[in-house]
């Protein structure tokens, strides 16, 4: 079993480093799956004039370019449940980015649960697997928010019935970051990990399967510039607001408050986003 973890890590390293590895069944070589140059990777000049300058939207670009690689990886098998993935060194050189972005797309899909970060060991794809299917990732934002609106108001009930101590301090930890982060990227992870919390707490696979779908929806670039454009410091001390008064009903296990608290804070969310 060791060797077996070991040789995935060490493919999965291979493609990391723009190496061509050749397939077991197969005794030709085939191409690394993520070419260089990539075709929707735009790669500066010189990485290091790039480490001051970079706007939102950049970040966000690159930062998808680390999740659409290493879901890649997962899909094609070379990296399974509990398997270990590339350093922040080597995903930096692979994608000419600075370290510091590519900690911070690692923390967000640690705040989803998505990799579990070990300090002096490394960094491994969660025991559940991490990444949903990449099938949902043309999903429009009006569709996410559609689906929310009929979907999360309604696991109230499951996450006043189920949730445990343990899943209220989760939702805890949520809210303190989120009101501590020092910018709307630091609010956007742990805002997304608070959703992701509640759908913890509902202790059924299939909700949590639902929203890991729409978590991957919510990182898609669009939705990111949308928020961009809407979500101003105001609104956001307002989201925080709204996200104490729907913790506090789920943990005094007030099915009906809870409800209506997860539905309004939705239907505010919506009118700064689309007007309606």
């Amino acid at each position: 079993m060791v060797a077996i973890i070991t040789a995935n890590y060490n493919q999965l390293t291979e493609l990391v480093q723009g190496r061509t590895i050749r397939a077991r069944s197969h005794p030709a070589a085939y191409p690394s799956p993520f070419p260089e140059p990539m075709s929707t990777f735009r790669r500066p000049a010189d990485p290091s004039t790039d480490t001051g300058n970079l706007r939102r939207n950049g970040k966000r670009d690159r930062a998808q370019e680390i999740r659409n690689f290493l879901l890649e990886a997962v899909a094609q098998g070379i990296v399974g449940p509990g398997g270990k993935l590339p350093t922040e060194r080597e995903l930096a050189a692979r994608f000419g980015m600075p370290r510091n972005t590519v900690r911070k797309t690692l923390a967000q899909l640690e705040a989803e649960g998505t990799i579990t970060r070990h300090v002096g060991r490394g960094t491994y794809l969660a025991d559940t697997g991490g990444f949903p299917a990449d099938s949902i990732t043309h999903t429009s934002p009006a569709e996410l928010m559609e689906a929310r609106m009929r979907l999360e108001p309604a696991m109230a009930e499951l996450i006043v019935i189920n949730a445990t101590p343990a899943d209220f301090e989760r939702m805890e930890t949520c809210l303190d970051r989120a009101e501590r982060g020092t910018s709307l990227d630091d609010f956007e992870v742990w805002d997304a990990a608070l959703h992701q919390a509640l759908a913890a707490a509902t202790h059924n696979r299939f909700v949590i399967r639902v929203f890991d779908m729409a978590t991957a929806v919510r990182h898609q670039t669009e939705w990111g510039k949308l928020k961009d454009r809407v979500v101003t410091p105001e609104r956001r001390l307002k989201y925080q607001e709204e996200h104490r008064t729907i913790v506090s009903a789920l943990k005094a296990r007030d099915a009906d408050r809870a409800r209506a608290a997860i539905l309004a804070h939705l239907q505010h969310a919506r009118r700064n986003l689309f007007g309606f």
